[in-house]
């Protein structure tokens, strides 16, 4: 039993690996692979897309948080100036400062993430277009497939059909119209007997 389940087991296993190698020659099978992988890189431009606006969003909030910082410093320092406060205005000065390069390096960073984000989103959406059309190129290509398969096996039992199939057919025929003759010759001779025998009953009776 150990020895005919290996065998079992190995003769499953070359049946499998058989009908792989037949798929992968198989050119939709392949076709298949192809645009799954594509779907799949689709799927992580969506995902780096995703993380593009996250990272917009956090600069926008920088920006404005540091606008925001700059105006009030420079308030401050107007108020610290008029009271004659020196340090107090020079601190509050040197922080409207740093916070004006601050805004205006994340203005810098804000606008080039967008121009970045604004043609990540066209490739991307020539990506989508161009999968959807290998899609619709897929499904043609699957359309005449089956096609051809169903005009080959249908050709298969046509051809059959006019050739070996006809004499088979003309065989069982001759077959059938021999047993026929067979059974109606019994049937005569069957009727003769039986007439035969009536008749010489009815002679021994008159007799």
């Amino acid at each position: 039993m150990g020895l005919l389940s290996r065998m079992k087991t190995m003769i499953a296993a070359d049946i499998h690996e058989w009908l792989d190698e037949k798929e992968k020659k198989n050119p939709i099978a392949v076709l298949n692979e192809y645009l799954r992988q594509c779907e799949q890189e689709v799927e992580k431009v969506r995902k780096l897309l995703e993380r593009q606006y996250l990272l917009k969003e956090q600069f926008t909030r920088e920006y404005r948080e540091a606008v925001q910082l700059a105006e009030k410093r420079k308030k401050q320092a107007d108020i610290a100036s008029k009271a004659g406060e020196s340090e107090l205005f020079a601190f509050a000065s040197h922080e409207q400062m740093q916070y004006e390069e601050r805004a205006a390096r994340l203005k810098q960073l804000l606008d080039q993430t967008s121009e970045q984000l604004l043609e990540l989103e066209k490739k991307y959406e020539q990506m989508k277009h161009q999968l959807k059309d290998m899609h619709m190129r897929r499904m043609e290509l699957m359309g005449r497939e089956n096609i051809a398969r169903a005009h080959y096996r249908m050709n298969r039992v046509l051809d059959g059909y006019t050739s070996p199939t006809l004499s088979a057919f003309a065989d069982t025929e001759s077959y059938l119209e021999r047993l026929e003759q067979q059974v109606q010759s019994d049937y005569y001779r069957h009727t003769i007997d039986a007439r035969i025998a009536e008749l010489e009953k009815r002679l021994q009776q008159e007799q």
